[in-house]
């Protein structure tokens, strides 16, 4: 007859002290939802305000930039007010 064969598992020793620890595999507890920063609408307020800004200053140094090529510098401009 044949002998039977080793099995990887240990017997449980009932006898030990203390608890014993479940050794049964879980998933781990699903992460906290995380909002977001910024929902749609204010993303869409914060892209126009850099929008219209970038087109400011990218007009602003377009004028300068012509106005250079010209030959004309803001140093020539003079305002004289007039207080009554």
């Amino acid at each position: 007859m044949a002998a039977p064969l080793n099995t990887a598992k240990r017997t449980v020793n009932l006898a030990a002290a203390g608890p014993r620890v479940s050794r049964i595999r879980r998933n781990p507890p699903p992460a906290p939802a995380k909002e977001p920063m910024l929902d749609r609408e204010d993303r869409e307020k914060l892209s126009v305000t850099f929008g219209v800004i970038g087109v400011a200053i990218a007009l602003a140094v377009a004028i300068v930039a012509v106005g250079a090529y010209a030959g004309w510098t803001p140093r020539e401009v003079h305002m004289f007010i007039k207080l009554d």
